[in-house]
Parts: C-alpha cells; structure tokens; sequence
C-alpha cells in the first residue's frame, strides 16, 4: 500500500468494454483510475451490437450495470473526447499527457433534447455508420454514458448560429469551450484501445461502396438493432425491401495476403447470430454462408452446430471471388465450392462482409521506448516494462466475455505497480 492508506493510480486508454471492465475492477480494489476514451460516450464497439456472445443479449444491460458502477464509483474519473498524446517516464513513475476537446455542453444537460429541435444543422450518424443523419447537437445513442448530449464542432456553425443556446432551458450550451491538456501521474498503464473493422471499400472485387445493398457484418448489426437506422427492421438499403435471401462473406478482408494476415476470430459467430436475426424476423427467407472454416471454439460449438440444423441456412465452403448487381438492386455471389470443385452462382436481395478486425495497437500514443506488437499489430503480452499492459483485443480478436475476463485480469497486474 502507499504511505497514505490508498493505493496508486491507473490510466485506462479505451472505454470500450475491456477499458471499462479494467478501470471498475481496479477502482474496486482501491486504485484511482483515469478512463480516457475518444469518442463522446463510453461502450466502445459492444455499444454498437445488436446482441452479443455468449448469451444473445442486448448490450445495453450489461453496459447499464456497468456504468452504474462508474457513476456510483469515487475513484473513477472518465474523460471522453479525450486522447492520450504521450507518455513519459518508467516503472512505477509515468507522466500520461491527454488532449481533452470541447463538448460544448455541460453537466446541466438533463437530454431532454430542446436543443436538438431549435438546431437547423445535420451530420452523417457516424455511430449507425452513415445508414442516418442526426443534429449537429446529437445524443450518441440513447442509452449512452454520459447521458449528455454533445456538439460536432466540425459541423456545427458556433455562434454564429447559436439557436440551440437559448432552446436549452437548463443553460448547459457552452459554445465558447475550450480544448485542455490534462497531465497525470501514474503508476500503471492499461491500453483497451480494441479494434476498427477492415475498410470494405479496400476489396475490389466484393463490391462494398459501389452497390449499396453490399453491406458490412458492423452495418448488420446496426440494422438488426432497435435503436438503429431502421428501428431493428432488417432490410435492404436500396430501397427498403424486405429480404428473401441473403449471403454473407466470410473473412472479407482477412486471412488474405493483400489485405489482413490474421484470423479475426470472431466473425464466423458474428454471421452464424446474424443469420438468427434474419431468420428471426424472415421465417422462409433463404440464408446463404460462404467461408474457408468455420471456426467456433469450446462451448460455441454447441451455437454453430444448431445454426448447420436450420433448413434454410446452406453453408457453402469457398473464397467468394465477384460479386455483381443487376438493374433491380439483386446480388450475385460467386465462388467455386470447394468440397465439389464446381462453380456457384447464388443470387440474392442482401450481402453481408464479415469484416476483419484491425488491431488498434498503442491506439496513436507516444511512449518511451515505444510499445512491442506482433507481426499483425496487437500488442504483446510482454512489454519493456511489466507496468504497460495490454486488454481484450488490444492483443488478439476475441469475444466480449473473454475480454470480460482477461480485463479483470490484467487489472489486477495493474495493482502490483500501485502499491509502494
């Protein structure tokens, strides 16, 4: 323990699920612990699913449990918009500096969203992936924490406009705010920095950007869940049709020379649940899976076996090579099956690219002596110094409840550097 009854700090880089799990666990233990997270709200891409591995839940339950945890905790303090620039120093002993920008908004906003319908301004949703437009003042979804509506400066005309300032009755509109830099002493450092998906655009011959009814497995989810685009009806983007087939594209992007090297692990369950979703919603439509193998490891092997059962599912074992659309907005997928050699044609209304993860690594932080990666660009388990820790999939693609675990884990190595 330190000199004055209380253990030291930790800087938690990453709201996401792991950064969240690390900092309630490690603020429980008795540290004082920083959460800085980029985006306006915490919850990371978990925020964003429509239900997750291993129980088929909503997110927002486990999240609100969550950030109960947070608001009710006095050793945590979060710090969205907020990046990490640098960090100094050693073992023990780290000088974290931390850009914070300007919500414009303050603590006085109750969400009662006033602002919202004076503000004359819209901007891509960039949470629902572009399949939407908000305000310029948005909540970014509406379970988010902070409940705390939030101003996008880079379209947002300032005073200029100003009709938002005097729509709020709780004057919680700041416009004048300004950027900070925050410097912190700490004696451990957790990166959660996660992952982006593979930019679908990138694959030339899958046709993500140039028909619209190609959609990525991150765009699927959104589309699945209530609070989306389209309040959970799954359709498709063209013209909102709904969908008597569909095919989704295994590792899109990953496994492959030219793009991602890497299994990404988790996105042969993330289409075999969003076959569910459709199947759910669409009793006879027709669910086509392309893959290399089928990867479903321990206890989810149980999930992949009763998705193989369902009639309306064909699984289909080979590289989709082209994908084309005719006039009407249909889908042709082609690809040669392996297990027969033959050629396959299969034409329908949706396709979904199970986009890789791409590793976030040090997530753009200067460090002393840099940070070690693998040849694929998630941190090591073994760093220059055992202070810098990396969580979740900030080291390998994996599922929400080993992310779950491995933070708790990596918290508690964490301690061993706050005690004196």
């Amino acid at each position: 323990m330190r000199g004055n009854g209380k253990r030291g700090k930790v800087l938690v880089i990453g709201g996401g699920i792991s950064g969240i799990t690390a900092a309630i666990e490690a603020s429980e233990a008795g540290c004082e612990v920083v959460l800085v997270e980029k985006n306006p709200y915490l919850g990371g891409r978990v925020a964003q699913m429509s239900q997750y591995f291993p129980k088929l839940c909503p997110p927002t339950c486990g999240l609100e449990i969550h950030f109960r945890r947070i608001r009710t905790s006095p050793r945590i303090r979060c710090l969205t918009l907020s990046q990490v620039e640098k960090i100094t120093g050693g073992p023990g002993n780290y000088k974290a500096t931390i850009q914070r920008g300007p919500r414009f908004v303050n603590a006085r906003c109750t969400a009662c969203a006033k602002c919202v319908e004076a503000c004359p301004v819209e901007r891509s949703d960039e949470f629902n992936l572009g399949m939407g437009v908000t305000k310029a003042i948005y909540l970014p979804f509406e379970m988010a924490h902070p409940l705390q509506f939030v101003i996008d400066g880079g379209v947002c005309p300032g005073s200029e406009c100003g009709k938002c300032v005097p729509a709020c009755p709780y004057e919680a509109i700041e416009l004048d705010m300004q950027p900070e830099t925050i410097e912190l002493d700490v004696q451990a450092v957790i990166w959660a920095t996660g992952w982006d998906p593979f930019p679908a655009e990138q694959i030339e011959n899958l046709g993500f950007g140039t028909y619209p009814n190609v959609i990525t497995n991150l765009m699927m989810e959104r589309l699945a869940s209530v609070g989306g685009p389209t309040g959970g009806v799954i359709q498709r983007p063209s013209d909102g049709k709904e969908i008597e087939s569909i095919a989704f594209v295994q590792c899109a992007g990953s496994r492959d020379e030219n793009y991602l090297k890497h299994c990404s692990g988790v996105c042969c369950l993330g289409s075999l649940k969003q076959a569910r979703y459709v199947r759910e919603q669409y009793p006879d439509a027709q669910v086509f899976i392309f893959y290399i193998d089928i990867r479903a490891p321990g206890r989810l092997e149980d999930f992949f076996a009763a998705t193989e059962k369902d009639e309306k599912v064909t699984l289909i074992k080979g590289k989709v090579a082209k994908i084309t659309e005719d006039a009407s907005g249909n889908l042709e997928v082609e690809a040669e099956d392996a297990l027969t050699t033959e050629r396959v044609g299969e034409k329908v209304d949706l396709v979904v690219l199970a986009t890789g993860l791409v590793p976030n690594g040090a997530g753009g932080v200067e460090v002393d002596g840099g940070l070690r990666t693998d040849e694929f660009g998630f941190l090591t388990t073994e760093q220059e110094h055992p202070d810098l820790l990396a969580a979740g999939c900030a080291k390998r693609p994996t599922e929400v409840a080993t992310c779950v675990r491995d933070a708790t884990g990596v918290a508690m190595k964490a301690l061993k550097s706050c005690r004196e």
